[in-house]
């Protein structure tokens, strides 16, 4: 009855996750290795509460106003799916993660 439960609840969590999107702007000088374990580190937080749908990485572009000394950025969209209280959760983390500039989460409507 117990494992019955927890499949139940597994299936109401899939149901009632929404879907995101987070678009981070990332440090220009942060080198190739350095970059691809931001984004994995980011990918794992996502897919420790949900799960990571898809990643665009929109490459280094000029900024419209410098951040902390940088005039350009380089722009990776990560589309997610989890339960509404994780964007909060994944906020606070990326404020305090080196090597990322900006960063906004806003729910997609599917």
């Amino acid at each position: 009855m117990m494992v019955r439960a927890a499949i139940d609840q597994k299936e109401v969590n899939r149901i009632m996750a929404n879907k995101y999107r987070l678009v981070t702007v990332l440090n220009p000088e942060l080198d190739q290795e350095k970059r691809e374990s931001l984004l994995e580190s980011i990918k794992t937080k996502i897919a420790s509460a949900g799960t990571v749908d898809a990643l665009d990485d929109n490459g280094v572009q000029k900024l419209a106003y410098e951040i902390d000394g940088q005039t350009s950025g380089n722009y990776v969209q990560i589309y997610f799916t989890a339960e509404s209280e994780f964007p909060r959760e994944l906020e606070r983390v990326l404020k305090i993660t080196d090597g990322v500039l900006r960063f906004l989460v806003v729910r997609v409507e599917e």
